[in-house]
C-alpha cells in the first residue's frame, strides 16, 4: 500500500483517501487495512478510499471502498463527497461542473458547489429484496423477532444494503444493543447498515446508524439516504429531507419512484500524511 495519504471527513465520517490513479487494480490486504483502521496505533478511520482510471468510460474517475475491519463497501454517501472535493482541489474537476464517478456498485453524478460543499445523485433507491439483499418477499416493512425484541424495519438498496428502524428516540439504550444484533442478521445475507430514525417533523430526521464493517459511526452517507427514501415511501417525509447525525446534517432531495436522490453536504480536509 502506498505511504501517502490523505484524511478527510463528511461530518465526522471519516476516511484515508489514496491516490491509485497512476496504480491502479490493486487488491488491498484486509489485515493491513484493519490496521491502517485502527484509532490507537493506526491513521483511524472509518473507511479506505482509493481513487483510480475509471473503467466505465463515461466515467471521470473509480473509487474503491473497504471498510475499516477490510471488508469491500459498494458505496459510501459521504466518501464520494470527500472523492470530489479531493479532485476539485487537485484540479481535475471543476467547480459547479456536474461529473460521473464510478464507484464500485456503478456510476455517479457528482457536482462540486464550493470548496467544502458538494451535492451527489445517488441514484435511484432501491427497494427490491433480492437486490438489498434481504431474504424477505417485498413487502413496506419487515418484522423479526431479536433475542424477544421485535423490530419493525424499512430496507433498501443505495448501492449497499439498508434497514431503517423508525423510534421513539435515538438515544434509547436499547438501541445501542439492536443495531450490532440487526447487521449481521441472517435476514440480510451479506450483512447491512442499520438506521435508527427519529422523526422530528415532515422535513428532518435525526439517525444513528451501525455499519457493517465500521461499527457506529458518527455519520454515514447511504444510511442517511435509505433513511429519507423510506420515509418518504411510509407517507413518513416529504421531497425534501434533513437528516441530522451526530457528526452534523446532511440534505436529501427525493422525488419519489422513477427519481434519483440527491444528497448535498460538506466535505473537510484534515491532514496530509504517509506511514
Amino acid at each position: 500500500m502506498p505511504s501517502r495519504f490523505t484524511k478527510m471527513h463528511g461530518i465526522g465520517n471519516d476516511f484515508a483517501i489514496v491516490d491509485w490513479r497512476d496504480d491502479a487494480g490493486r487488491v488491498p490486504d484486509a489485515a493491513r487495512i484493519a490496521a491502517l483502521a485502527d484509532r490507537q496505533t493506526g491513521i483511524g478511520f472509518d473507511q479506505l478510499i482509493s481513487i483510480e482510471p475509471a473503467r466505465d468510460p463515461s466515467c471521470a474517475f473509480y473509487y474503491g471502498i473497504w471498510n475499516a475491519d477490510g471488508s469491500p463497501s459498494g458505496q459510501c454517501g459521504n466518501g464520494v463527497r470527500c472523492v470530489a472535493a479531493w479532485l476539485y482541489r487537485d484540479g481535475a474537476i471543476e467547480r459547479d461542473v456536474p461529473v460521473r464517478l464510478e464507484s464500485p456498485s456503478g456510476p455517479v453524478t457528482v457536482r462540486v458547489l464550493g470548496a467544502d460543499m458538494v451535492t451527489v445523485d445517488m441514484g435511484e433507491p432501491d427497494f427490491t429484496p433480492a437486490h438489498i439483499p434481504l431474504d424477505r418477499p417485498a413487502h413496506s416493512t419487515y418484522t423479526l423477532d431479536v433475542d424477544g425484541d421485535e423490530a419493525t424495519f424499512g430496507a433498501v438498496s443505495m448501492g449497499n444494503p439498508h434497514g431503517v428502524i423508525f423510534v421513539d428516540d435515538v438515544a434509547d439504550p436499547r438501541v445501542d444493543q439492536l443495531g450490532p444484533k440487526l447487521t449481521r442478521h441472517p435476514v440480510f445475507p451479506e450483512g447491512a447498515n442499520i438506521g435508527f430514525a427519529q422523526r422530528l417533523g415532515p422535513d428532518r430526521l435525526r439517525l444513528r446508524v451501525h455499519e457493517r464493517g465500521s461499527g457506529w459511526t458518527r455519520a454515514c452517507g447511504t444510511g442517511a439516504c435509505a433513511a429519507a427514501a423510506v420515509a418518504r415511501v411510509l407517507g413518513l417525509a416529504g421531497d425534501t429531507v434533513h437528516v441530522e447525525l451526530p457528526g452534523g446534517t446532511l440534505t436529501m432531495a427525493w422525488e419519489g419512484p422513477g427519481h434519483t436522490l440527491w444528497m448535498t453536504g460538506p466535505a473537510a480536509f484534515v491532514f496530509e500524511g504517509e506511514v
